[in-house]
């Protein structure tokens, strides 16, 4: 099994002045970041969480040569701060994204040739995809699709769905490609397929609630000394991470209103450390092109 971490020798970059503590690695995935981390990063310890049950599997076997200092955790990543001791992090890394091994195994349910219609990254989750395409009313569906898809036609698509359903119901993922079409929707050439497939994906895994929860718990946990690395893969992430970024920033937190500052000021969290995000070199995309839509972004508390 081969797995390429996006954005690798940028992340690396990131955490090679750490030279002690606790890097937590909140979408461990295949362990392909987490690897290399340890291997460059000789005396930290690396806590990894993953809410697909096969990836953890598959990494602890993958990470057994570092012994003592990995340990691993089946967790959604929202939860990856809970009941840790903060005291010792140094560094935090989530790649927020479907990781390749997943998207090519059929039986998963992701990507355009799949037989099947599920996404869940977390299998014992009960809502899948094939749930939500066979059961949302109209209306629900075109939100999810307007909102997560970012489609200007969400309504026309909801409807086809609907009537199509009627008739027969949709149990995999080429059967909703032959009903949607691969009509290219944006300049870049992205197609509406595949932004119909991204809206079910965070509608099944709750990816947006999720993120917001991780970067709310990491602006609770009282960190110090902490380089905190977020890899994205659609403007819907990213904007949320630019957003708290900028607000972990301000050392005034009074309303927008307020003639003067009336806090006293000091409550910025820390500094922005990329103020345009890190994206991947020519040769990664033509190495890896899945990783083209990837942006890094990094965070340092103070």
């Amino acid at each position: 099994m081969i797995h390429t971490p996006v954005l690798l020798n940028e992340v690396l970059k990131v955490f090679e002045g750490i030279k002690n503590g606790t890097i937590i690695d909140c979408t461990l995935g295949y362990g392909g970041h987490s690897s290399a981390i340890l291997r460059q990063n000789k005396n930290i310890k690396l806590i990894g969480f993953d809410r697909d049950l096969e990836a953890i599997n598959y990494s602890k076997k993958y990470l057994d040569e570092f012994k003592d200092r990995v340990c691993i955790k089946h967790s959604n990543f929202s939860n990856s701060l809970s009941d840790i001791n903060t005291d010792d992090i140094r560094g935090i890394l989530a790649d927020i994204g479907v990781s390749s091994l997943q998207l090519d195994k059929n039986s998963r349910g992701f990507s355009l040739n799949s037989n099947n219609l599920d996404m869940r990254m977390n299998q014992n989750d009960k809502k899948d995809a094939k749930f939500v395409i066979n059961t949302y009313s109209l209306g629900e569906l075109e939100r999810i699709l307007k909102e997560y898809g970012e489609l200007k036609n969400a309504k026309f698509i909801a409807g086809k769905i609907v009537n199509y359903r009627e008739k027969k119901e949709i149990s995999s993922i080429k059967e909703l490609a032959n009903l949607v079409g691969l009509k290219p929707v944006r300049k870049n050439g992205i197609l509406e397929i595949i932004l119909v497939l991204q809206a079910l994906r965070i509608e099944v895994n709750d990816e947006l609630l999720e993120l917001e929860n991780l970067l709310n718990s990491i602006e609770n946990a009282n960190l110090k000394d902490t380089l905190v690395a977020i890899i994205s893969f659609h403007s819907l992430e990213d904007r949320i991470i630019k957003n708290k970024f900028k607000k972990w920033e301000k050392e005034c937190i009074c309303p927008d209103f307020f003639i003067k500052c009336e806090c006293g000021g000091n409550h910025a969290l820390g500094k922005i450390v990329t103020k345009k995000p890190i994206t991947p070199s020519k040769g990664e995309i033509l190495n890896n092109s899945r990783s083209k839509c990837a942006k890094l972004r990094i965070f340092k508390i103070k």
